[in-house]
């Protein structure tokens, strides 16, 4: 069964979230760059890692502001805008304090807003994340300015009708059509 999906208010936007699970810690799972709080029930194996996670916590999940079902956003969400967004939402559903879970992107998120708001903090988990996405003398294994060029292009001419580059994001799923779509 699917959980209802509700809207926290940040700023002058609505953030859609879904909680899930009653468990004794509250676990706010901070999504990569796109994500749809809706449709990620649709894929079995994904569905049944929500459901782990909801088994042990209290799992707050959000579409980041611009993306699924959150309001559309002129310009890609700041770090800043994003710890806004989960701290409306935390607020919303009476979380005092949470673990965050932050997976890809939604890692340097999640770093910050511990840093930033300890006290409403527990633990953090970053998974499949990184500190910065751009390349830079100290930091060799980011992309490049034109492998960036290349992914926004690729993104740009793909986007809602294929997983772009599933089989580096996930090789031992990428040939599953249920996965890619």
């Amino acid at each position: 069964m699917q959980p209802q999906t509700e809207f926290a208010r940040s700023g002058e936007l609505y953030i859609a979230y879904q909680v899930v699970g009653q468990g004794p810690l509250d676990l706010a799972f901070a999504p990569a760059y796109s994500s749809h709080l809706e449709l990620q029930w649709e894929w079995p194996a994904y569905a049944r890692f929500l459901h782990r996670l909801a088994s042990f916590s209290r799992l707050l999940m959000f579409d980041r502001r611009g993306i699924g079902l959150s309001d559309p956003a002129p310009v890609p969400s700041t770090l800043e805008e994003t710890m806004d967004d989960l701290r409306a939402v935390m607020d919303a559903v009476g979380s005092e304090r949470a673990a965050l879970f932050g997976w890809g992107e939604g890692g340097p998120m999640s770093a910050l807003f511990a840093a930033t708001y300890p006290e409403r903090t527990t633990g953090v988990v970053l998974y499949a994340s990184y500190a910065k996405g751009s390349w830079s003398p100290d930091y060799p294994w980011g992309a490049t300015p034109e492998m960036q060029e290349v992914f926004l292009d690729i993104l740009d001419r793909r986007w809602g009708r294929d997983v772009v580059a599933a089989g580096a994001v996930a090789p031992s799923i990428s040939k599953d059509e249920r996965f890619r779509q």
